[in-house]
């Protein structure tokens, strides 16, 4: 398992209890109705906050979809797609710069 694997799904295990507020956007909404124990309502906001500077829309729902099925984000990792590829790097762009900036790094 690489670092940057480890990061990635590090914080996807950080975040996520309680349901989702209104406007929240997909992350956020994503992290608010996992069942991860670490997380609260501040964290997911904080990481919908990085995620709103660091990734486009349809990043973001993709990356949303990490915390109901984490092995869709090993599978994206592992793909030799050059798209899957491009999309990994703004990934682990997001999820260095949350974990930094949330305090979970």
């Amino acid at each position: 398992m690489t670092t940057a694997w480890a990061q990635a799904m590090t914080l996807a295990a950080a975040l996520g209890v309680m349901a989702g507020s209104a406007g929240a956007g997909p992350i956020e909404t994503a992290c608010n109705r996992s069942d991860r124990d670490a997380a609260s309502r501040t964290l997911c906001n904080c990481i919908q906050t990085v995620a709103d500077q660091t990734l486009r829309g349809g990043d973001q729902r993709r990356a949303a979809k990490f915390f109901s099925n984490p092995e869709l984000a090993h599978k994206t990792w592992m793909s030799k797609s050059k798209s899957d590829d491009a999309f990994w790097d703004r990934y682990q762009m997001f999820a260095d710069q949350a974990a930094a900036f949330c305090g979970q790094g």
